[in-house]
């Protein structure tokens, strides 16, 4: 049976969609918690406290966009998934936009503001993110294409964020006024990606979509056949701790580098050499999925990360030493990103095998959901930590202040890397070669008494 189908030239363009995404993505990631202390006004701890309740907010818009997306009984001729990106794309460049916008409220005006215009991003951000994503299983079959595109995927993911870390600052940095700076180059990154996401819409292709009429059915219905599906329950909990680690650096790297090295315009050669050796571990990751298999490759990036950044707490003093080791932390952590997207698809697969109900939407939708959740936490839990430290924006800070950061920047993430590769090496079972089996005995369902071939 022929199962490869996908060209290089819609792998590339499945991979701009990530491009476009994080650049609206990561500005919210990497620039909005110090937009909200240092711009905006906000507390320290309300600033956390918005990234906790917009980000649980967001999981459970994701839930809902999951389930609508499987309840659709009519599949027109754009496909089950794709509909959902054209329309969602315009009004999420223009809430990135409002988001870094600073209107002359007062301090519970601003903060409903942030509240309001986060929560809004976010919901919209869910319209277009899960469907793209749940897109895999429905562009190929083939194991080895599902890990193509996820790679595909993730180095979208990080040139995105690679451009945003380089270019975002510098753009704010070019005006007098900060606020200004902030909105022309939320401006700037917002319609790129717009660009980006409707090329991606054009290029791919949904192939293997089930248009078989459906009987609507609630939200909660499917959530049986997801507790049964421990490979995503596995990964769903080791995300829970990965995408919080690498989510906290990212919104800490910015007041390491002003408060701890005294230089916040070293971040964007912190981010080109650092993210720079992501795509070095998007490369490699096919040629290691092959040899060793996707789980010894996800074990081998935790390990890398916990010793780059359990390292970097007792020798990052300086501006070299930092930016090696986050080479080093980020190469790790591109193992981990990258196999993600074809762990959850391969969740699809098993998940269908072991109940007999397929639902992309949904697996994906409650897999995103845990990194909903995790992002809430890496917004509040800086933003708690900061408020109990004694920071204060703009100034010179305290001894505790530097130590709650410098935590922040190397403990955090290094310790829960060292949990993903004990909860990964001991509870996740799905084999690659059980998943092959899984594969076969599924088309035998579908076709019985085909060949095997």
């Amino acid at each position: 049976m022929k199962t490869k189908v996908v060209s290089f030239k819609e792998k590339i363009a499945y991979g701009l969609g990530d491009v476009g995404n994080n650049f609206l993505f990561d500005m919210g990631q990497i620039y909005l918690l110090k937009f909200y202390t240092d711009s905006l006004g906000l507390p320290a701890k309300t600033a956390g406290l918005v990234f906790l309740i917009t980000k649980l907010w967001d999981g459970f818009a994701d839930l809902s966009v999951g389930t609508w997306i499987d309840n659709r009984r009519k599949i027109g001729k754009r496909g089950k998934f794709r509909p959902f990106m054209l329309y969602a794309a315009i009004p999420l460049s223009l809430m990135t936009i409002v988001s870094f916008t600073t209107p002359d409220f007062s301090l519970t005006g601003r903060t409903i503001w942030a509240f309001a215009t986060y929560m809004i991003f976010g919901t919209i951000y869910s319209i277009f993110n899960i469907p793209y994503g749940s897109m895999i299983p429905a562009m190929t079959r083939d194991a080895v294409e599902r890990s193509d595109l996820a790679s595909f995927r993730w180095a979208g993911a990080n040139t995105g964020l690679l451009l945003t870390t380089v270019g975002f600052m510098p753009i704010v940095m070019f005006f007098d006024n900060m606020q200004t700076g902030y909105i022309v180059a939320a401006a700037v990154f917002a319609f790129a990606g717009l660009a980006l996401q409707l090329t991606c819409y054009a290029q791919v292709k949904e192939r293997y979509v089930d248009t078989t009429p459906k009987v609507k059915a609630p939200i909660t219905a499917g959530f049986p056949s997801l507790f049964r599906n421990s490979p995503l329950l596995v990964l769903c909990l080791v995300n829970l701790f990965t995408f919080s680690a690498f989510n906290v650096k990212l919104a800490v790297q910015a007041y390491y580098c002003q408060y701890s090295l005294h230089d916040i315009s070293i971040m964007p050669y912190m981010g080109f050499f650092s993210i720079g050796c992501v795509f070095i571990g998007v490369a490699i990751v096919p040629l290691l999925v092959r040899r060793i298999g996707k789980k010894a490759t996800y074990i081998a990036g935790s390990v890398i990360w916990a010793v780059a950044d359990l390292a970097a707490w007792f020798l990052a003093g300086d501006t070299l030493t930092f930016i090696i080791l986050a080479c080093v932390a980020f190469f790790g952590t591109s193992f981990i990103n990258t196999l993600n997207w074809a762990l959850v698809s391969d969740a699809v697969e098993y998940g269908e095998w072991k109940t007999g109900k397929r639902a992309e939407g949904l697996v994906y939708s409650f897999f995103t959901f845990s990194r909903k959740f995790s992002q809430a936490l890496a917004g509040f839990i800086p933003g708690v930590v900061l408020a109990a430290v004694g920071y204060m924006p703009n100034r010179e800070q305290t001894a505790e202040a530097l130590a709650g950061i410098k935590g922040l920047m190397f403990i955090y993430p290094g310790v829960l890397a060292i949990v993903t590769f004990i909860v990964m090496a001991l509870c996740y079972k799905l084999s690659d070669r059980k998943y092959n089996e899984i594969i076969a005995e599924l088309n035998e369902r579908k076709n019985p008494g085909i060949l095997k071939s």
